[in-house]
């Protein structure tokens, strides 16, 4: 049994022009999973990278331009051992306690409409989901190719559950299957299928 531990921090912030804004500071950590975000109104500002050890901003390139203080990714190191440290001591205190999971939306559908021959990209939304832990894989005529499929963070939502977005750019032909055939997650109690068939 896994337990998941969420810190959050909202503040709410305002300005001389009365316009409210609300920024967040997201530490997610479980057994297998680590995740520290910086948000506001909504949207991912900065995450930690723990993989390739470094601070990502995430803003677009057209916003102005922000970054956050020197130590920043250091700091989130160390509030995710914070974090397992306060994980480890909830298990004991509260012997190990079920822990709740909310069933996964999943939309699949493509960019454009689907013409044969012309490159497009079939995007798969998946929304409303606790805990933050999914696997996916897209397959084209029964071979997996995951690995040309994009992935993006994890962002989450006011009630704590989580969203994702997996897109697969494609030229369909005449005859082609995609394939969606692993969506693993503790409150599913049978993978998820999709297939997307291209006819002439």
């Amino acid at each position: 049994m896994k337990l998941c531990m969420i810190l959050t921090c909202a503040l709410l912030l305002f300005t001389e022009a009365k316009v409210l804004h609300r920024d967040i500071s997201l530490i997610l950590c479980s057994e297998t999973d680590r995740e520290q975000i910086y948000g506001l109104d909504g949207e991912e500002m900065w995450h930690a990278d723990f993989r390739l050890e470094k601070g990502v901003m995430t803003l677009p390139q057209f916003a102005d331009p922000y970054s956050y203080v020197e130590g920043t990714y250091e700091g989130a190191v160390s509030n995710i051992e914070t974090c397992k440290s306060n994980l480890a001591n909830s298990k004991k205190a509260n012997n190990y306690p079920a822990e709740p999971k909310d069933d996964p939306h999943v939309s699949v559908y493509s960019k454009d409409d689907v013409v044969l021959g012309y490159k497009n990209t079939l995007i798969c939304y998946i929304s409303g989901f606790y805990p933050a832990h999914v696997g996916v894989s897209w397959t084209r005529n029964n071979v997996n190719v995951t690995d040309e499929a994009s992935l993006s963070r994890y962002y989450v939502n006011d009630d704590g559950s989580f969203n994702l977005v997996s897109a697969l750019s494609f030229t369909p032909e005449e005859g082609d299957i995609y394939t969606l055939p692993l969506w693993r997650h503790g409150a599913l109690e049978r993978p998820y299928d999709q297939n997307m068939g291209c006819a002439g």
